[in-house]
């Protein structure tokens, strides 16, 4: 990587990751540095993609997605795995791991009953494992 990240790049990581909707204006002001120079440090993160986007957070639970799980899933069909998590709703990540199992799934649903019809139609593809998550502790860490 060409582009060191300083600890002035930091910072303005930093506040964009508690709040992407910040404004150029605000950064400077935080910082103490003129929003035509926080403007160029952003455009050049997101150049070299170290910043490589921006979103907002959901409140699950008051969408009728509070019920997380992790469903371990061993399957030789990968791509039809791939293609049904890209269709299924329930889907928040998919990730190849190693293993005894192949594929990690995380699918937020609004009930136990639905997840069991979730897993009903991952069986064609394979065995798989559930683990319900109990308490989220936290998610989304920041990282810097």
């Amino acid at each position: 990587m060409d582009h060191l990240i300083d600890d002035i790049d930091k910072k303005i990581m930093q506040l964009l990751q508690h709040h992407a909707r910040m404004s150029i204006s605000q950064i400077s002001k935080e910082i103490s540095m003129s929003q035509p120079s926080v403007k160029e440090r952003i455009l050049k993160l997101e150049e070299k993609k170290i910043i490589s986007g921006y979103g907002t957070v959901f409140n699950l639970r008051e969408l009728n997605r509070g019920t997380t799980t992790f469903i371990l899933i061993k399957t030789e069909r990968c791509q039809e795995l791939v293609d049904f998590c890209k269709e299924a709703r329930e889907v928040t990540d998919l990730f190849r791991i190693s293993g005894e199992f192949n594929y990690l799934i995380q699918v937020q649903t609004a009930s136990i009953e639905e997840l069991a019809e979730f897993q009903d139609s991952l069986v064609e593809l394979g065995p798989s494992k559930s683990h319900i998550s109990m308490k989220n502790i936290f998610e989304n860490r920041i990282l810097l």
